[in-house]
């Protein structure tokens, strides 16, 4: 068996809505570890594609920033999106207690809660404070169809899914890490170390003796992380595979066992665990903005929504400026500072 993992962000560059970094693990029953990860594309090609469009109404795994659609397009931008993250969920639920069958969770609160996302909803985010019904973009009963054709397709491929978590790390927490000293990338390294603890409690209870694979995207074009390995795994023996313009690859062992880990440029082409990661992380940051943005408008019925990146939301913060002072709005735990 071969646990295979991937680990994505989203919301890296924005000043408002939170950094969520995704993490999905894989169980690949007869594949062989010296192997090296398998193409899940080709082996779960019944079922999987990765181009948007598809004849066959395969479920389409891809980088995300490729499969977010248009907010001018007539069809709803997160369409691809939602149908991937969620047939994909949902091929862990038709067997847990209280069997849903391969329905889809009816809001996003329940999203949030299977994949582990803590999203801020206290007196200090008001914004948060609401509910979404889903699906956004899809009749709940379709995707049901698309989830269990799903996971007939991967039981069939001998692979399963055994974890989709997201971490949501939102302005104020943001800002709270960069005053004690932290940076944007550190904090995102801390979340990915968090997921990697994670993803080796999944592999010890899939199979003890098995040494995950774990792939990330590389971390703001860095490219050695053997210090900062052995910082966040102190115990650890770690061998440099592979040291390159394109590929970081180490192998940790310690007495919890051992792992590969490897940082990759344009990972989410080779890797579809990491594409996996790159849309849930997407899909849940843009269903947190859609509760900031209907929070907003329903104090300025006339104000444009924003996806929080840096240009756009300058006009957004100018344009919500009333409200935060009449909501009494701490701007910190509203806008990241770096």
């Amino acid at each position: 068996m071969l646990i295979y993992a991937g680990i994505d962000e989203a919301g890296y560059g924005p000043m408002l809505g939170p950094l969520c970094v995704g993490c999905s693990v894989f169980a690949i029953d007869d594949a062989d570890p010296a192997d090296g990860p398998p193409n899940l594309w080709e082996r779960l090609d019944d079922v999987v594609t990765r181009g948007a469009r598809d004849a066959r109404r395969r479920i389409a795994v891809d980088d995300s920033k490729k499969l977010k659609g248009s907010n001018q397009a007539k069809a709803h931008p997160l369409r691809h999106l939602e149908r991937g993250v969620l047939s994909f969920l949902s091929t862990r639920t038709s067997d847990e207690p209280g069997d849903r069958g391969h329905a889809p969770p009816a809001t996003d609160d329940a999203l949030f809660a299977m994949t582990r996302t803590d999203l801020p909803t206290t007196v200090a985010t008001p914004w948060y404070q609401s509910n979404t019904s889903l699906p956004v973009a899809h009749d709940a009963d379709a995707l049901a169809i698309d989830a269990a054709r799903l996971d007939r397709g991967m039981s069939a491929a001998g692979v399963r899914l055994l974890e989709l978590r997201c971490e949501a790390i939102d302005a104020g927490e943001f800002n709270r890490r960069l005053s004690a000293g932290s940076n944007k990338a550190s904090i995102n390294l801390d979340a990915v170390a968090r997921h990697i603890a994670e993803v080796r409690r999944a592999s010890r209870a899939a199979d003890a003796e098995a040494v995950p694979r774990i792939v990330c995207d590389r971390q703001g074009g860095r490219s050695r992380y053997r210090e900062w390995l052995q910082y966040c795994f102190p115990d650890a023996a770690i061998r440099i595979l592979g040291e390159t313009d394109s590929i970081s690859r180490y192998r940790l062992d310690d007495p919890e066992g051992g792992f590969v880990i490897g940082f990759e440029t344009g990972s989410e082409d080779r890797h579809l665990p990491i594409a996996l990661a790159s849309m849930t992380a997407k899909y849940l940051r843009e269903l947190a903005m859609i509760r900031m943005n209907r929070f907003f408008k329903e104090h300025l019925p006339e104000l444009r929504p924003t996806a929080g990146y840096v240009q756009d939301g300058r006009r957004f913060v100018e344009e919500v400026r009333p409200v935060i002072e009449t909501v009494g709005i701490n701007r910190l735990e509203f806008i990241r500072t770096s």
